[in-house]
């Protein structure tokens, strides 16, 4: 596999366009230098002369369409020929006047494709699917409108969440999808039964804040663990990481880019203000789990009842000291056992 050099894909799509597609169901293409396991990727025109940029993939590859957009279109093509057939990821631009902005985007993912192949290694059509569908995230990011920056105690926060993340990613790629806490479910981390709540403070003292009489309840039926951090803020030059860095190692590990990106935007964070969030650093100072059983400290609904409080006492918040014992953290081995019930019970 060879990178196509700037230029070289414009040529292409303007030597198809010489010769006039006979009918609104076929396409021209012509291959490119950059390969994959199931044949080469085909630049393309269709009868109206707009662009298109096709990855091979196999049958059951699932491609993220566009099916409507009023300038790109993404979805699957079956092309077959006196000799081949053969499915396609098909890239399409419907606007001529955004030819020249589509020749960049369509050279960008080749770009990718060949990062993704260095050297004498096949590039399989999982690898080229997925270098397409990052390159078009990132474009979209490019144009995201931002919203408000998350403060440094937001970011803690996060940070907090994505340190537990990463731990999941390691053992499972799709444990992102455990993540519930950004689409305002009650704890972070759920698979049903087992659920995760992270509390991260970035003060001397181990004093987490809770939210509502339901955010220290198990899951009917089952367990939760919290996971508690203590984090200090350090200068750049100071070490630690910051939580862009934690983003793209959970970006490398998971395999559904899209729904990790679209999870990060729902707590408020947009890839395209990373560099504004690069310089706040942050390193674990202390870690501590606790199983959430009856004799942890904490205000449940059922507390409020047997105390008589009116139910009409809403949006209750507290704050429980964990720095000293009791209650007394888990050995690393019952969260590592917690962790892998977890990642279980949603496969």
């Amino acid at each position: 596999m060879s990178d196509i050099s700037r230029g070289e894909l414009a040529e292409h799509w303007q030597d198809l366009l010489l010769v006039p597609v006979s009918s609104d169901r076929r396409l021209r293409t012509t291959p490119l230098s950059v390969t994959t396991s199931l044949g080469p990727v085909l630049a393309a025109v269709d009868h109206e002369g707009h662009r298109h940029l096709l990855v091979p993939i196999a049958k059951n590859q699932h491609v993220r369409e566009i099916p409507d957009g009023q300038v790109l279109r993404l979805r699957t093509r079956p092309l077959e020929d006196p000799e081949v057939y053969q499915h396609y990821a098909d890239l399409g631009c419907m606007r001529r006047d955004l030819d020249d902005v589509f020749t960049r985007l369509g050279e960008d993912v080749l770009a990718e494709m060949a990062l993704l192949c260095e050297g004498e290694q096949t590039l399989t059509s999982g690898q080229a699917l997925r270098a397409l569908h990052r390159v078009l995230d990132r474009w979209r990011a490019l144009f995201r409108t931002s919203g408000t920056l998350l403060g440094p105690e937001q970011l803690a926060g996060l940070y907090g969440e994505l340190h537990i993340l990463l731990r999941l990613l390691t053992e499972n790629p799709s444990a992102h999808r455990l993540w519930k806490g950004p689409r305002g479910c009650r704890h972070d981390f759920t698979s049903g039964t087992n659920a995760v709540e992270v509390k991260t403070t970035t003060g001397d003292a181990l004093r987490i804040r809770v939210h509502g009489l339901r955010q220290l309840e198990p899951p009917e039926g089952g367990s939760l663990q919290l996971s508690c951090l203590r984090v200090e803020r350090t200068p750049e030059s100071g070490g630690g990481t910051s939580v862009v860095d934690l983003v793209e190692q959970a970006l490398r590990l998971c395999d559904d880019e899209s729904t990790l990106l679209g999870l990060l935007a729902e707590v408020g964070y947009n890839s395209v203000d990373a560099e504004r969030y690069r310089t706040t650093r942050f390193l674990v100072r202390d870690e501590r789990w606790y199983v959430v059983a009856a004799d942890f400290p904490r205000i449940t609904t059922a507390d409020l009842a047997v105390a008589e409080v009116a139910e009409t006492v809403t949006d209750v918040a507290y704050t429980v000291d964990l720095t000293a014992s009791p209650p007394s953290p888990l050995p690393m081995t019952g969260v590592e056992r917690h962790l892998a019930a977890m990642l279980g019970e949603s496969e």
